[in-house]
């Protein structure tokens, strides 16, 4: 039961990230799943995929796009990509240990807050 309100807890907090800065959640979910749950990559990657699945941020979407600062031909289009991407991603990482999905999943990270931090 506690573990069960843990994951509710760290689903509201993402999801109030995922709000405030337009991020899908693994950024946050995964890491968590992996250092403070204990779980492995591929699971943790996998479980917050299928936690995306049926929300897919639509109630922060729906405010963004009442606030005029969504574009939905641009957003179905990006979503047709994610579709199609996320198969082959999803088939490539399960090619992978655990480790080097580990590896390249803080890689990316890394490189993407350092892009973030020290240019514009």
């Amino acid at each position: 039961m506690l573990q069960s309100s843990l994951f509710v807890v760290l689903g509201l907090v993402v999801g109030v990230l995922a709000g405030l800065l337009g991020i899908g959640g693994a950024i946050f979910v995964v890491p968590v799943l992996v250092y403070a749950f204990g779980w492995e990559q591929h699971m943790a990657q996998g479980t917050t995929l299928a936690m995306l699945v049926p929300p897919i941020g639509i109630l922060a979407a729906w405010k963004y796009y009442q606030a005029g600062h969504a574009d939905l031909k641009v957003a179905a289009l990006l979503c047709a990509g994610f579709f199609i991407g996320g198969y082959f991603g999803g088939d490539f990482a399960n090619r992978l240990s655990g480790e080097a999905l580990r590896k390249i999943f803080g890689g990316i990270m890394l490189l993407i807050s350092l892009k973030m931090i020290f240019w514009k």
